[in-house]
């Protein structure tokens, strides 16, 4: 008994061992890589591809919301309450001065903050998550007030339909 036990054991590990692994691949049939694996597929506001919602921008090391800010956010928020099933990762970015830790805080208080408006715009909070980049990805990399401003921003990332 125990040999047929030992047998058919083995028999069940060897036809497993020889089944292909399931491949995982993006709504779009992508096969992830290395170099695409990060890549967001649903869209983004820095890439005008988020269904409207649009990207803003923020002073020197501020994460203050502005007129312009506001108005812009009340129109992200309205998006939301329309398609209530879509989900958003709020992404606070700096530009290339100043430290990486002190970026990163920067930026967390500026996704943070852009949460916290959406939340009083009637937006649900679990339909919202937030992640701080500093200054790891930066739209411009020159060195001008310019390149600057484009950087520090707070964009919309699709996360669920």
């Amino acid at each position: 008994m125990k040999k047929i036990l030992t047998l058919t054991l083995a028999a069940l590990i060897s036809l497993s061992a020889c089944s292909k692994p399931k491949v995982q691949t993006t709504d779009d049939g992508v096969i992830p890589t290395a170099a695409n694996a990060d890549e967001n597929t649903m869209g983004d506001s820095d890439s005008g591809k988020a269904m409207g919602l649009q990207t803003i921008h923020f002073g020197y090391d501020s994460y203050t919301l502005d007129d312009a800010n506001k108005a812009q956010l009340k129109a992200n928020a309205q998006i939301l309450k329309d398609k209530p099933s879509l989900k958003i990762q709020i992404e606070g970015h700096c530009d290339s001065r100043g430290g990486i830790q002190y970026n990163l805080a920067l930026g967390e208080k500026r996704a943070n903050s852009v949460k916290k408006f959406m939340i009083d715009q009637g937006v649900s909070g679990d339909r919202l998550s937030i992640i701080s980049f500093g200054k790891e990805k930066l739209l411009d990399t020159s060195d001008s007030d310019a390149a600057h401003a484009k950087n520090r921003r707070g964009t919309f990332v699709i996360t669920a339909r």
